[in-house]
């Protein structure tokens, strides 16, 4: 029978290393041709909108799809995982927790092939629930030592950041500045929703790796063109998705300042066949959209797990 798997068990199972060997698995099968990926499907009315993420890794014997609602409410995610060989039903899980560990995970990949190995000071714009992953993630792959935080309010970044330094016991401060953020960072991450870039690219220093991660729809940029004209490279989860979600890259790429073939797949990298940073002091840019196969790589490893320890409820069909 299926398994129903909630937040509550979602998050007693979920880990940082699960999600970094999941997403890294699910982008080595795209890179080596092994997974289907459909871009995000939308769905809008008034009172709210349908995001429908779908896609397969016939490798790891699944394939389906993430679902979710957003409207004044908040929004709600669901994953449905499927047997590769017949087509049945296996989970359905609860996919909040769930797509902020994988969209953590994503750039904590990113990193892990593009930062500098010495990486040290990491500069994030954001102190939401997506940051924390964020954060985690590349804490995770680099040996960073103090960590920058800027974002709106005063008050609920300190508080951030005094809850991230108690978990991961290193220092993350609070910026006063989206400047001090950037200037001295090895590792420079946003996730946020903003509509306009969070800093000049001017100030990023050389060698530095940028993750941006929060612009996934054509209203929303982070980045400036300065940031994109002073990469060395532009990796993105999926071509097919960046042209068509990345506001960040959309500006740049209407105008030919630079064109979709220029754009390399986290996967081909990991798979090898494409080359990642060629100097020290390169600056590398990753555009995280995110993809359904980190979603279903991350669930399949989850209903492992959850069978193993006996958590979830058995779905009548």
């Amino acid at each position: 029978m299926a398994l129903f798997l909630s937040e509550s068990d979602v998050r007693q199972l979920l880990t940082m290393q699960m999600a970094l060997e999941a997403v890294e698995a699910a982008h080595g099968a795209q890179g080596r041709g092994e997974a289907v990926d459909v871009p995000r499907q939308r769905t809008r009315i008034p009172s709210a909108q349908l995001h429908v993420l779908q896609g397969a890794l016939p490798g790891e014997g699944v394939f389906g799809y993430k679902a979710y609602t957003s409207s004044r409410e908040g929004a709600r995610f669901l994953v449905h995982l499927f047997d590769a060989a017949n087509g049945r039903l296996l989970a359905v899980l609860g996919a909040d927790a769930l797509g902020m560990m994988r969209t953590g995970a994503a750039g904590g990949i990113a990193a892990k092939y593009l930062a500098r190995t010495e990486a040290a000071v990491a500069g994030v714009f954001g102190a939401g629930w997506q940051a924390r992953s964020q954060i985690e993630a590349v804490c995770a792959v680099r040996p960073i030592r103090r960590v920058k935080v800027f974002s709106r309010h005063a008050d609920k970044r300190a508080a951030f950041c005094a809850e991230m330094s108690a978990q991961l016991g290193i220092e993350v401060v609070s910026a006063d500045s989206a400047e001090e953020t950037v200037r001295g960072s090895d590792v420079v991450v946003t996730i946020t929703t903003t509509f306009a870039p969070l800093f000049d690219g001017d100030w990023l220093e050389p060698g530095c790796h940028v993750t941006a991660a929060g612009s996934n729809a054509l209203i929303r940029r982070e980045i400036d063109e300065k940031t994109i004209s002073r990469a060395a490279l532009v990796c993105v989860d999926s071509r097919a998705t960046a042209v068509r979600e990345s506001g960040d890259l959309q500006p740049a790429l209407e105008k030919g300042r630079i064109h979709e073939g220029q754009l390399i797949e986290l996967g081909e990298i990991v798979a090898g066949i494409r080359g990642g940073r060629r100097g020290a002091a390169d600056i590398t840019l990753f555009e995280s959209q995110g993809l359904a196969i980190q979603d279903l790589a991350l669930a399949r490893r989850l209903l492992v797990v959850a069978k193993e320890r006996g958590l979830g409820v058995e779905l009548p069909f």
